[in-house]
């Protein structure tokens, strides 16, 4: 981007709830059945149907103004926003105008250039979702699905504080790991249960003055959403260079050739002829209705973040592995329970955890060890039972052959109790010395790096049952001797 410019954009992003009925009448959220199976005269807006409040939806969307720092409306009134589309049953979409249920708040991100920042929201909405427009089923005519018209939906609406497309990328990231935690929303792009438009000007620097607005939609990704934004940038910036002006519209992004392009003029407020929907009575919000929202919170990711660098004393690369998806969170946060080697409890879930979860194309809610088996094997580990090599490459595949099993009773069946006898080591480390005299004589000339090799080929003899540390002691003492 031009050093003379500098970008200003706003996001809105769409998450549907996890919620059984729709927003306003009860048909069936199920995702994935046959079209136009899941909806009733309300959901299609036949003449004389009444909609009704989703307790539960509502609860799920103040689950999220909390997390973050939103201040609740208390009296929530809803209103129409009108406008034509076929995937639009009533004609109008029942939605939040002038009482957002959340105001305020604010995320924090940690793009991966530049340093941690605050990204303020304005509210959070509710609304209700449209039908579902397919244009590559028929070879004449656009069809529509019904199933998704009426699902509950909040708007997170942020102020125009990000800069670039790397924050943009390091929200929406943020906000999905959110909703996953909070069990609101399952935070896939690819289905359509969370979707992003973004809100992208440019102006001078050193001037205060918006430019001219363009919203950007269909983006079904997170890395979309940056390479939309990165785009729209460089396009703005272009077109000012060029002496050009920016039209304010409306405009799609093509994820094989990473353009945007045209799709309409930019609607205004006042086309969308807002007034208060007649047939939802106001929805009041008490005080205890908040803090029942509130007991019923999850511990966040930025709690445990914390916890996990400052209370048990993990390292910040460490610490935002194990927080970065729930499941992974919780099962750490169980593990701790079992061990006081949070180091090696952080290293087992994100190394030799994870590396079979990735291998077996798995979830960590899948897993098949409970954390007392793995504190199990952290404990044999300490008291050098077993050396961590032979932990690794033999216990735990058992462990996971064997869920059933002990620790204590597997290193007995596959015998892979350390040998710490010290006349025995001795036999294993002359035994190799004398199959690489060359090295022996390199590192009496002063290559001490060679004593990890030493120490590697006595623990390949042993199949991984010297004392690691014995054998280094022993080894050095027999070279220096």
């Amino acid at each position: 981007m031009s050093t003379k410019f500098e970008a200003l954009i706003g996001l809105e992003i769409h998450i549907q709830l996890l919620t059984g009925s729709k927003a306003f009448s009860a048909d069936s959220t199920a995702f994935g059945q046959m079209p136009n199976t899941q909806v009733s005269p309300v959901s299609l807006a036949h003449p004389g149907t009444l909609p009704k409040h989703n307790r539960h939806a509502i609860e799920l969307a103040m689950k999220m103004g909390l997390a973050l720092q939103c201040d609740i409306t208390r009296i929530n009134r809803y209103a129409r926003k009108n406008y034509f589309y076929a995937d639009l049953p009533k004609g109008y979409q029942i939605t939040q105008f002038d009482t957002p249920l959340c105001t305020g708040g604010f995320v924090n991100i940690k793009p991966k250039t530049g340093g941690p920042k605050k990204v303020r929201l304005i509210r959070i909405h509710m609304e209700e979702d449209t039908g579902k427009s397919m244009h590559d089923q028929d070879l004449t005519d656009s069809l529509i699905d019904y199933n998704r018209a009426g699902t509950p939906l909040i708007e997170v609406v942020t102020e125009p504080d990000i800069r670039k497309g790397d924050e943009a990328y390091a929200l929406v990231t943020e906000i999905r790991r959110l909703v996953r935690y909070l069990d609101i929303c399952d935070g896939n792009m690819e289905e359509g249960s969370l979707r992003c438009d973004a809100n992208i000007s440019i102006r001078p620097k050193g001037t205060t003055p918006f430019g001219t607005k363009v919203e950007v939609k269909n983006m079904n990704s997170i890395s979309n959403v940056k390479r939309a934004i990165d785009f729209e940038i460089k396009r703005q910036t272009e077109l000012l260079n060029n002496g050009r002006t920016v039209v304010g519209e409306t405009r799609g992004f093509n994820g094989l050739t990473g353009n945007t392009f045209s799709m309409r003029k930019k609607e205004l407020v006042n086309d969308y002829r807002y007034f208060p929907e007649p047939d939802l009575p106001p929805l009041t919000l008490t005080d205890q209705d908040i803090e029942a929202v509130r007991h019923k919170m999850p511990e966040l990711p930025e709690t445990l973040f914390k916890r996990f660098n400052t209370e048990l004393g993990l390292s910040e690369y460490d610490a935002a592995v194990l927080t970065d998806d729930k499941t992974t969170a919780l099962y750490f946060n169980r593990l701790v329970q079992c061990t006081s080697n949070y180091k090696s409890a952080a290293n087992w879930v994100n190394v030799a955890i994870k590396g079979y979860l990735n291998e077996n194309a798995m979830g960590m809610e899948l897993f098949p060890l409970q954390p007392e088996k793995i504190a199990e094997i952290i404990a044999v580990i300490d008291r050098n039972v077993i050396s961590h090599s032979a932990a690794v490459q033999h216990l735990f595949p058992a462990m996971l052959q064997k869920p059933a099993s002990t620790a204590a009773e597997l290193i007995e069946k596959l015998n892979l109790a350390q040998d710490a006898d010290t006349d025995t080591i001795e036999t294993l480390i002359a035994e190799v010395l004398s199959r690489f005299p060359e090295k022996v004589q390199a590192y009496k000339n002063g290559k001490t790096g060679l004593l990890g090799l030493f120490v590697g080929e006595v623990m390949k003899v042993s199949k991984g049952k010297a004392d690691p540390r014995k054998t280094n002691e022993q080894v050095r003492k027999m070279l220096d001797a």
